[in-house]
């Protein structure tokens, strides 16, 4: 089972990084969602799976089997940021769009500044 999780984790990543370097701003956005999805899945996986085990420790009496609640509570947190910035990018990338007519990622010839050796 830790061997399927860390392929999905691993083809997630891949796939991601794959999405972040293309030059379209939407699959940019979905590579960036998809990073969010596999550190989630990481973060998830790292809690380790526990069946019918409380995640708070109460009462008094010594318990030796319980689950961590602290992956489940930054992986809730990371979901919200993530929903939140990817609202935040999608946005941006809109706004882009409608300025400059297309999705293209690229700076074009006549804006890039060459930088030589000798400073200013």
């Amino acid at each position: 089972m830790e061997a399927l999780v860390a392929i999905a984790i691993g083809a997630m990543t891949a796939a991601g990084i794959y999405l972040v370097l293309r030059l379209r701003t939407f699959p940019t956005v979905i590579g960036m969602t998809m990073l969010s999805y596999a550190i989630n899945l990481f973060l998830v996986a790292t809690g380790r799976l526990a069946i019918d085990k409380p995640p708070i420790l109460h009462g008094h009496a010594p318990l030796t089997d319980y689950t961590d609640p602290l992956p489940q509570a930054l992986t809730l947190t990371a979901i919200v940021i993530s929903f939140g910035m990817t609202a935040v990018v999608v946005l941006l990338a809109l706004g882009a769009y409608i300025e400059g007519g297309d999705d293209y990622i690229d700076m074009p010839d006549s804006d890039r500044r060459e930088t030589g050796g000798d400073s200013e």
